[in-house]
């Protein structure tokens, strides 16, 4: 009976224990210079799983909605990118201390003459390729399809995408809702869109949305639009952009 009753005693106390650690939905770290331990500020910490965001302060401290085995991407200018994984060490203790290593970037010396300007105005205008984005309008649809290039390809492409729409976002969206749900998350949280406005790498939107990087380019020239808007746009504008093809996906999947 004895034996019984101690084994009842251990058991509510883990139970209590798990509880109590699944209750603990934030937690807290100190982002420091591998080299030489001083804080970092303004560093980037969002929780991939929660879609939720936060920024180190002037102590480098952060603090971020967690629970045990979400993943943490952590990003600052001129470091390297840090992947972390929430244990129940981290829980149980509320705090961590975490490292971010500097990028070895050289600079060379670089000689930029690609168009030979010569520094005046009426013969650099000429040799100054002037590249359009053309985008094609179809009669009785509300609006036009940007392209980045007349050509008959790219006419092409917008015909298969105008008149069959459901079967090329397919392609794209179809084997990714869980992921491609989380779209509608990261345009309610601030902090989210405030880190992705800063950015132009894809890294952190890629691992946002759990796709490769170089799927994204290929992702957007199906939604029509154009290679400049592609290379030029920050991730936050590339994130709308799929966002908004994905509501038509939607659509088109219902109908």
């Amino acid at each position: 009976m004895r034996y019984l009753l101690a084994f009842l005693l251990l058991l509510t106390l883990n139970t209590t224990f798990a509880q109590d650690t699944s209750l603990k939905t934030k937690v807290s770290g100190t982002i420091l210079n591998s080299v030489n331990l001083l804080p970092l500020s303004n560093v980037n910490v969002i929780n991939i799983n929660k879609v939720k965001g936060s920024t180190s302060n002037s102590k480098g401290v952060f603090e971020i909605e967690a629970s045990v085995n979400d993943t943490i991407h952590i990003t600052c200018i001129g470091y390297q990118s840090l992947r972390v994984r929430v244990t129940n060490d981290w829980v149980k203790n509320e705090t961590t201390k975490i490292l971010l290593t500097e990028k070895a970037i050289a600079l060379e010396e670089v000689l930029v003459r690609k168009y030979m300007l010569t520094g005046y105005l009426e013969v650099d205008s000429k040799l100054i390729p002037y590249k359009e984005n053309y985008s094609y309008s179809i009669s009785g649809l509300s609006k036009s399809y940007e392209v980045g290039e007349q050509s008959p390809k790219a006419f092409s492409r917008v015909m298969n995408s105008i008149f069959n729409p459901a079967d090329m976002l397919y392609n794209f969206f179809g084997n990714k809702p869980k992921e491609l749900r989380k779209l509608k998350e990261m345009r309610k949280d601030d902090t989210v869109r405030n880190a992705l406005e800063t950015k132009f790498d894809r890294e952190t939107l890629a691992a946002l949305l759990g796709i490769d990087k170089d799927e994204i380019p290929e992702i957007l020239q199906h939604c029509n639009y154009s290679q400049t808007f592609i290379e030029t746009a920050n991730d936050l504008q590339i994130m709308d952009a799929i966002s908004g093809c994905y509501e038509e996906y939607k659509v088109l999947r219902k109908k």
